[in-house]
């Protein structure tokens, strides 16, 4: 299942974080950006999600694509890397300032993840 094929734009899914200490965080995302076959990357807010990621590198995302039924994806990730500045996070928040109420100011940092597994939604 390629990356690319599976996230199509307008979708909207949620990423499961853990802390160190195993307290579990989900979080409603829109799709990310597809950086390469296999990474990933979404801009974040100081919140608990980023925090997370940073103790523990382990993530989860389950896709929701646009349009009717219950097509889309889970992923298995592990953060890569990250930046608080740059190209992508600029593009970023343009994209959240054109399509949603939030403020894109808020968006502090890029997470690029790997893409370890890829599964159906179903």
């Amino acid at each position: 299942m390629k990356i690319v094929e599976v996230l199509k734009p307008g979708g909207r899914g949620v990423i499961g974080t853990a802390s160190k200490a195993g307290v579990v965080n989900m979080a409603v995302y829109a799709d990310p950006d597809v950086v390469d076959g296999e990474t990933v990357a979404w801009g974040m807010t100081d919140g608990r999600t980023w925090n997370n990621v940073r103790e523990n590198p382990n993530a989860s995302f389950t896709y929701f694509a646009p349009g009717e039924g219950f097509r889309g994806a889970r992923l298995t990730l592990t953060l890569s890397r990250t930046e608080d500045s740059g190209a992508m996070l600029a593009k970023i928040r343009e994209r959240t300032g054109a399509s949603s109420p939030g403020n894109p100011a808020a968006i502090k940092h890029v997470a690029y993840f790997k893409v370890i597994e890829t599964r159906p939604l179903v």
